[in-house]
């Protein structure tokens, strides 16, 4: 099982690209993993800020491309798009990278 410093090892390392490729600002981890609450089966929840925002295909794209290189089901996340109702939650438990 993925442990949160790996990820973060693993994405900082491909910040650059993710940068070039996807047009992505800004990327931060959320969730069970930040709060140490991860089972086997959990989803690794990913903040992006995008300097442009992808249409759904490249959304999808880079979801599936964080996933082959994490090794680990994604729930990506932009941050604009988060629920009024989780924001607070969420912007304060995330870690960027």
């Amino acid at each position: 099982m993925r442990k949160l410093v790996e990820i973060k090892k693993i994405l900082a390392s491909n910040k650059e690209e993710l940068k070039r490729k996807y047009k992505i600002r800004e990327v931060g981890i959320f969730g069970s993993f930040v709060r140490g609450e991860q089972k086997k089966r959990s989803d690794i929840d990913i903040l992006v800020d995008f300097y442009q925002l992808p249409d759904l295909l490249k959304f999808i794209e880079i979801e599936r491309y964080l996933e082959k290189l994490l090794r680990k089901k994604v729930d990506l996340v932009e941050k604009k798009s988060i629920r009024p109702q989780l924001k607070d939650i969420i912007l304060s438990e995330v870690i960027y990278i």
